[in-house]
């Protein structure tokens, strides 16, 4: 007996429907939009997850980077990090000579803003990052073309370099760039390797640095009044702790940090990220619900309304099933599975729209801003589920008080209604 309410109750919603097209279509206005909030917000976050995991494969999960820097803030004050005094390259030589627990250890130091010449052209805004060949055995070095330089080519000061991905297809478009000259600061470095692309949302200066041997860097920038910085690799997520503990107490050491007294240096990690990405990731569900609940309250009430309308219209048939020895159960269902039906259907629109756009920007915003190539083309399923369910709910107490007032109708009073 359920089963055929719960039938005749779609039968009539979609009959009711289909002769109040234009009212039953701004009635569900606003639940097309508030579905099509929930899931383009719910989209856009998986993309950001997305972009997340990513930058965190760039950074190494196993990676720990001692600097002078907090790279993600880590509540320091600006100013406070500045009057930190430079790890200078001396004390990182010093670490990676005691460090024992690491799997791979190198230092790093960077030039930011430099112009660099490739025949006539010139390519400026560049960083160049002078480093070790044990650069190359983390996330960061993966090779997609060429190698990374060895050990007698930074013993040597070799003019030799490797470049990210995003400078090299700008140098050399057609390719062929491995065996060419570029010119650093008036000398010439021979291209030996390309990056993998590894460029996201979070990161996307990444593309754009040139590495060359850490001597052959100092013999052009200088070494003195230069913060290096000391990557490690702990080889695995478990030994991390064990690479944590120990870089701060030989950092400590080495800078003559006496017991109470704060780290003048900063131990980077991805987990240094995670608070930076769960507000921006707060922000945006704020201003989602917020939108969302403004939308599914605009619907409700135009459901509401729609619903109030449809009860007057309906109320001699009303009193006729009552008369006939319709329960007030069956007529509530009746109403509700109505209202809830046109949520429903208002849900298939917001799919329909949000496939179309969810598409297209997938497809055409990545042309125009490469760091949004994380965005995928198809919304999630679990998605769609969560619209559905929503959506539902929303048509269900959209439709309770018109149900009531209908259920609740005095069967002579309404087979005497005009």
């Amino acid at each position: 007996m359920a089963l055929l309410d719960v039938t005749e109750s779609l039968r009539i919603a979609f009959d009711s429907m289909r002769s109040n097209k234009l009212r039953s279509g701004l009635a569900s206005l606003g639940v097309v939009i508030g579905i099509s909030f929930v899931i383009i917000m719910g989209w856009v976050l998986s993309g950001l997850d997305k972009a997340m995991q990513d930058t965190f494969n760039i950074i190494g999960t196993d990676m720990i980077y001692v600097d002078k820097w907090d790279w993600a803030g880590g509540g320091h004050n600006w100013k406070e990090m500045q009057a930190r005094k430079n790890i200078t390259y001396e004390q990182a030589m010093e670490f990676m000579k005691r460090v024992s627990t690491a799997e791979v250890v190198f230092p790093t130091a960077r030039k930011f803003g430099i112009k660099v010449k490739y025949q006539s052209d010139y390519f400026p805004g560049l960083s160049v990052e002078g480093t070790t060949p044990d650069y190359g055995r983390t996330p960061s070095g993966n090779m997609e073309d060429g190698r990374f330089f060895n050990e007698y080519e930074n013993q040597s000061s070799a003019n030799v370099c490797v470049l990210g991905h995003k400078i090299y297809e700008t140098m050399f478009p057609n390719g062929g760039g491995i065996g060419q000259y570029i010119k650093i600061e008036g000398r010439y470095y021979q291209v030996i390797g390309k990056v993998t692309k590894q460029g996201t949302l979070l990161m996307d200066f990444v593309d754009d640095i040139i590495f060359i041997p850490i001597n052959s860097f100092f013999g052009i920038f200088g070494k003195s009044n230069r913060n290096v910085t000391i990557g490690l690799k702990a080889g695995t997520q478990e030994n991390l702790d064990n690479v944590r503990s120990e870089a701060e107490g030989l950092m400590r050491t080495i800078r003559n940090i006496q017991p109470g007294e704060k780290n003048d240096f900063s131990l980077n990690e991805t987990k240094a990220f995670e608070a930076m990405i769960a507000t921006f990731r707060a922000a945006v569900w704020g201003v989602g619900i917020g939108f969302t609940i403004l939308s599914f309250v605009v619907g409700i009430i135009g459901i509401m309304n729609i619903m109030f309308v449809t009860v007057t219209e309906r109320t001699k048939e009303i009193g006729i099933r009552k008369a006939i020895g319709a329960k007030k159960k069956s007529i509530l269902i009746q109403f509700i599975i109505e209202s809830a039906f046109l949520c429903f259907l208002g849900a298939i629109v917001s799919f329909i729209i949000t496939s179309i756009i969810v598409f297209a920007a997938a497809t055409f915003l990545p042309k125009a801003v490469p760091q949004l190539e994380f965005l995928s083309p198809v919304i999630p399923f679990n998605l769609l589920i969560i619209a559905t369910i929503v959506s539902l709910i929303v048509g269900m107490l959209a439709g309770v008080i018109p149900a009531r007032r209908a259920a609740n109708m005095d069967p002579i009073d309404a087979l005497r209604f005009e």
